[in-house]
């Protein structure tokens, strides 16, 4: 819909413009205008158009123990299951020792794309003879990230053959400490392009950050016990759904959403760009064709050994980290202390909700968690209150009818005996 100056009405106007053509009534216009901690006028501020907040359900997934240290996770998502699942993952981890993590190093790329390039390998050669001032020149955009140990650290090129013929690419390797990152280098790529094409006699195009963050992989790795997780059968079974989801890309994209499921609702909760980590996530997955991102093996006791391996360009300062106020306390809950710590437990995290997916497929069936919250949330829709919630979905999971036509029928018969 065509909103000409929707943007210069203040945030009251917008909500009163908005409410106007979808015919809100006056409560949907309060619920919309006070949902959240977050206020209106910091809300205002981080994105444009804004009418309101939007809240999510915010939950603690519990049992976490990460290189010897307990953990509290928060997960903002609206997913039934996905915090229980974790968490009863975590506990069975725990039995095992824990969850053991790594980390490469807070390292982004930043692309500076050349094109109508006469001669590239040519200019390869003369970017990589200069080398040094282009490091040079980057770090001067950001003294205070050089003061706590970060700036650009290197550069790499590539020749590309394209539709449009051979282009050359330039990558800033960049060292962005406790951030995310994107406003750095981005501004970095900017700053070097108009020396980098002078020096290949080229155009610059595209100056960008990638969000494939091949430089910045957090591990995470943990024993399943058998004898904890339910035995051998169990163990084969999930060797068994794993196998499927290592050849068919069908299955192997709804295995790696599980591990984002994770990943995503704790990046949600601090105020990092889930949008950014499941696309460096799924892209990193298919650099050899599209493939898990955790592994599986087992070891000479019969116990199921988890691994995984995915880049996560998270940060704890900077974007929403710190403009979000319940960002910043669920920061504080996890108690981590850089976006290093923050990374190790986004992988633990990853881990533990695709080992309880794999689990749960290869014994009950993924189902049952499912749609025993979501039971509940049907019976939340036909106007059931408190007791009665319980009632009805334990009514409909029994009778395997989870409708809302069903729940209003079984509602009414509650009520009117």
């Amino acid at each position: 819909m065509r909103l000409p100056g929707f943007y210069n009405l203040s945030v009251e106007e917008r909500l009163k413009k908005v409410s106007e053509i979808a015919n809100l009534t006056e409560e949907e216009v309060k619920a919309i205008y006070s949902t959240s901690k977050l206020p209106i006028e910091v809300a205002n501020r981080m994105i444009e158009n804004v009418i309101g907040t939007f809240e999510l359900p915010l939950a603690i997934a519990t049992n976490f123990f990460i290189d010897g240290k307990d953990y509290l996770i928060p997960m903002a998502i609206e997913e039934p299951s996905v915090v229980a699942a974790a968490s009863n993952a975590a506990k069975m981890a725990r039995e095992g020792g824990g969850f053991l993590t790594d980390f490469t190093a807070p390292l982004m790329i930043g692309q500076i794309q050349l094109v109508d390039v006469g001669n590239p390998f040519f200019a390869k050669f003369e970017i990589l003879k200069n080398r040094e001032e282009i490091i040079s020149r980057a770090n001067e955009c950001d003294p205070i990230l050089l003061k706590v140990g970060g700036g650009c650290r290197d550069i790499e090129v590539r020749i590309l053959e394209s539709r449009i013929g051979k282009m050359v690419v330039v990558h800033l390797i960049v060292d962005v400490r406790d951030a995310m990152g994107a406003n750095v280098v981005n501004t970095m790529c900017e700053k070097v392009a108009p020396f980098v094409a002078r020096i290949a006699d080229a155009k610059a195009h595209l100056r960008i950050i990638s969000n494939l963050a091949v430089y910045r992989l957090a591990r995470a790795r943990a024993v399943f016990r058998k004898d904890i997780i339910g035995g051998e059968e169990v163990v084969d079974g999930i060797i068994k759904a794993y196998a499927f989801a290592e050849v068919d890309p069908f299955r192997c994209s709804t295995h790696n959403k599980g591990i984002m499921n994770g990943i995503s609702a704790l990046m949600i909760a601090t105020g990092n760009d889930f949008r950014a980590i499941e696309a460096g996530a799924h892209g990193y997955a298919a650099i050899n064709g599209y493939k898990p991102l955790t592994k599986y093996e087992v070891n000479k006791n019969g116990d199921l050994l988890g691994f995984i391996e995915i880049p996560i360009q998270a940060g704890i300062i900077g974007g929403a980290t710190q403009t979000n106020p319940i960002a910043k306390i669920c920061l504080k809950i996890l108690g981590v202390k850089s976006g290093e710590e923050l990374a190790r437990v986004s992988a633990a995290v990853g881990l533990a909700q695709n080992f309880a997916a794999l689990r749960a497929l290869a014994t009950e069936g993924i189902q049952r968690g499912h749609m025993e919250l979501h039971a509940r949330n049907i019976a939340v829709m036909a106007g059931a209150k408190g007791r009665e919630i319980d009632l009805l979905a334990e009514r409909m999971i029994k009778n395997g009818k989870i409708r809302v036509d069903y729940a209003k029928e079984i509602l009414q018969t509650l009520r009117s005996s």
